[in-house]
């Protein structure tokens, strides 16, 4: 009986041991693992945008092959000369599928096909609601400009600067307001906006880099989230197919949310 009850014991040990490691790897994989000193700063990233070359746009031309003759949303050209396919050195689980390879210095490169079809997903879901039940959060500056011309070309309110947590949820709050649709460029920069959306539960629209999560994400742009131009290129598209959908009038220009391109 002695031996019995001990067996028992260490059974139940080894599987209380077994669900405390299984809850340890569930924790460690929805956590930001990435240490500074790991990945790329948000200023190397811009310098390396910049630094895009005639031989990666022939490069993706290649890639492009792969997919049907369905034009996309912008010349191939124009997302490469964005660097909207650049990512970082570090790979979540979350963003792996997205990702075609590395390049020589390390930094992950986004397949441009599923950028296309993912921007066209959140352009169809986008277009569901309408500009007072929409906003967009973007607090890192690279996309400040972009932003501000997203909100003169559709009406849609933004926050760049300063987002206050709450300002969707606390009806005491002075500014309170209610939406039902979320954009966000970055989904730990814009954190607070996520936070409130994913507890009114909420869709959210978020650009999402090779090194977030996409937790509460309802829709994801896989893109360089990071580079003026990219964040740029993917806020012009937006706007101007929502504009189309809504019948609203847009001449804005590609360059007008990137800055001059090459």
């Amino acid at each position: 009986m002695v031996a019995e009850k001990s067996k028992e014991k260490k059974t139940l040990k080894s599987l209380t041991e077994q669900l405390k490691e299984r809850l340890k790897d569930e924790e460690s994989e929805i956590q930001e693992p990435v240490k500074p000193e790991e990945d790329i700063s948000d200023k190397e990233i811009e310098e390396a945008s910049e630094k895009i070359i005639k031989k990666d746009v022939e490069e993706k031309k290649s890639i492009s092959k792969e997919k049907s003759k369905e034009e996309t949303l912008i010349p191939l050209e124009d997302y490469i000369k964005c660097a909207v396919h650049l990512g970082t050195k570090v790979i979540t689980p979350h963003m792996r599928k997205f990702v075609y390879k590395r390049r020589a210095d390390g930094l992950a490169v986004i397949n441009t096909i599923f950028i296309d079809e993912k921007l066209r997903e959140a352009i169809d879901f986008m277009v569901k609601y309408e500009t007072e039940h929409i906003y967009l959060c973007c607090k890192r500056e690279a996309g400040w400009h972009a932003t501000k011309e997203f909100e003169l070309a559709t009406g849609i309110r933004i926050f760049t600067k300063k987002y206050s947590p709450g300002i969707t949820t606390n009806l005491e709050l002075e500014d309170f307001f209610e939406s039902e649709l979320t954009i966000i460029c970055d989904p730990w920069i814009d954190k607070n906006a996520l936070n409130d959306t994913a507890k009114l539960k909420k869709p959210i629209i978020s650009l999402c880099d090779t090194n977030n999560y996409t937790i509460n994400v309802t829709k994801i742009i896989p893109c360089n989230n990071k580079s003026a131009k990219s964040i740029g290129c993917i806020l012009y598209i937006l706007a101007r197919e929502y504009c189309k959908a809504k019948d609203k009038p847009f001449t804005a220009e590609l360059e007008d949310f990137t800055g001059k391109l090459e």
